[in-house]
Order: C-alpha cells, then structure tokens, then sequence
C-alpha cells in the first residue's frame, strides 16, 4: 500500500522537531528550515515528504 504525501501544518512540525515556534521561523527567515508553501490566508504548510527529506539532509555522515 502507498501512502499519499499531506501537508503538515507548523504545529504537526514543532511537535515532531521538538523546538519553539520561534525557532522554527528563524531558521525559515535563515533558508534553514524544510521547503514550504504560505497559503492565501497566510498559514504555512509543508508536505510531509519534503519535511522526511529535509530531516535526511540534516544526517551527519560518519
């Protein structure tokens, strides 16, 4: 079974980085944070397939 991509809202990120939402918009305004889109009410999103290939941009190599 396939799993479809979902846009996770900033919440669903701070929960499963564990960091503030201060934090979270610094590294946006920093170009460090995963691609996302801003919706036409302002809201940001971004799909949960970027955010998984942001996190496996971030591993150390050994």
């Amino acid at each position: 079974m396939t799993r479809r991509d979902e846009l996770m809202t900033v919440s669903e990120l701070l929960g499963e980085l564990g960091v503030s939402r201060r934090t979270f918009y610094r590294w946006r305004e920093l170009g460090h944070a995963p691609k996302s889109i801003k919706l036409p009410n302002g809201e940001i999103r971004v799909w949960r397939s970027d955010f998984t290939t942001w996190l496996m941009s971030l591993k150390e190599s050994v």
